[in-house]
C-alpha cells in the first residue's frame, strides 16, 4: 500500500529550517510542482531551485522520510524555464519510487488543510501556524484548529466464492472498487459498515472483521478496512446517486489494478488469490 515505504516516516512537528538537500513541495489548488527528468518526474530539492530562488526562509516543515526532510513552500512562482511542471494529484498513484508518491500526496493533505484554515471559523480573523505543534491558531480569539483527518470504512463482502464490487457514479475514478463511506458522528466503524452497505447496495452483512487501516491523503481520510459475509438475500438494490454499477464477481472476473497502493485493491487481490478469508475458521466476529 502507498504508506508501506522502505524508510522511517516521522510525522512529528518540528520547528526547523531545511537543508539544501531536503525536498520542496509546492502545490497550487489540485496540482503539484514536479521536476521532469528522462525517467519521469521527481520532487525537487531546495538545491534544484537555488538558481531561481532560495526558498528556505519561507519553508514550512511537513515531515521526514529517512534522513531527508520535506517542506511546504506556498509563496513560489513556478519557474518559466527548465523542466518544472504542474501536475495533477493523480500522478501520485503511479509515481516512482513509491515513497516519493507517499510524500507528495501526504504533503498535499497538509497543504489543503492550511489553505482551508486561513481565517478563523469562530471570529473571521486571520490564522497563523502554531509554533509548538502542527496547528493553525487564530490571531484574535486564539481558536486552534488541527489537521483534518476524516475516518472512513471500506469493506470486502463475500457471497460464497464471489466478491461484491462497484463503480462510482461521479468523479474521475472509473475502476472497480469496494463499498466505502465516511463515518458519521456518534457511529462506530462496524455500524458504519452496516449502514453504508445497506444504503449503497441494499444488502445486510454479518461476521464483520477488521482487516487493516491506511492513511489515504487523496481524500484527507484514514481508511479502516473490514471483511464481511453476506447476510441473507443477495439481490442488489443500487443507490444510483452514489454508484453506477455493482455486482458479484468470481475470482477469475476480478480485475487487478497494480500497483496496489490502496487497502481496497489489496483486499480485492487477496480475495482473487484465496487469501483474504483464509483464517475464517477461527474468527473473532463482531
Amino acid at each position: 500500500m502507498i504508506q508501506e515505504i522502505p524508510y522511517k516516516y516521522d510525522p512529528a512537528y518540528k520547528d526547523k529550517k531545511p537543508e539544501l538537500t531536503d525536498y520542496l513541495l509546492h502545490y497550487e489548488y489540485n496540482k503539484v510542482m514536479l521536476l521532469k527528468e528522462k525517467e519521469g518526474y521527481v520532487i525537487p530539492t531546495f538545491q534544484d531551485l537555488l538558481s531561481e530562488e532560495d526558498c528556505r526562509e519561507k519553508a514550512y516543515y511537513l515531515f521526514s522520510i529517512g534522513e531527508r526532510g520535506y517542506y511546504l513552500v506556498d509563496d513560489l512562482k513556478v519557474p518559466e524555464f527548465g523542466s518544472y511542471r504542474l501536475e495533477g494529484m493523480q500522478i501520485f498513484r503511479e509515481l516512482e519510487p513509491g515513497y516519493q508518491a507517499f510524500a507528495g500526496i501526504t504533503g498535499s493533505q497538509i497543504y489543503r488543510w492550511r489553505e482551508s484554515r486561513r481565517f478563523c471559523g469562530c471570529c473571521g480573523a486571520k490564522m497563523r501556524a502554531g509554533t509548538t505543534e502542527r496547528s493553525m491558531v487564530c490571531t484574535d480569539c486564539g481558536h486552534t484548529e488541527y489537521p483534518k483527518i476524516c475516518p472512513a470504512v471500506i469493506v470486502a463482502i463475500r457471497n460464497g466464492d464471489k466478491l461484491l464490487m462497484s463503480r462510482y457514479a461521479r468523479g474521475t475514478y472509473r475502476r472497480y472498487a469496494l463499498i466505502a463511506g465516511y463515518v458519521e458522528v456518534g457511529e462506530t466503524f462496524e455500524e458504519c459498515v452496516r449502514r453504508e452497505v445497506m444504503e449503497e447496495v441494499g444488502l445486510k452483512v454479518k461476521n464483520i472483521r477488521y482487516y487493516k487501516s491506511q492513511p489515504w491523503s487523496f481524500s484527507d481520510s484514514v481508511m479502516i478496512g473490514f471483511t464481511a459475509d453476506l447476510d441473507g438475500d443477495d439481490t442488489i438494490r443500487l443507490e444510483e446517486d452514489e454508484l453506477a454499477e455493482a455486482g458479484w464477481f468470481s475470482r477469475d472476473e476480478i480485475v487487478e489494478y497494480p500497483p496496489y497502493i490502496s487497502v481496497g485493491h489489496e483486499m480485492m487481490k487477496a480475495f482473487k488469490y484465496g487469501t483474504l478469508f483464509e483464517d475464517q475458521d477461527d474468527p473473532k466476529l463482531i
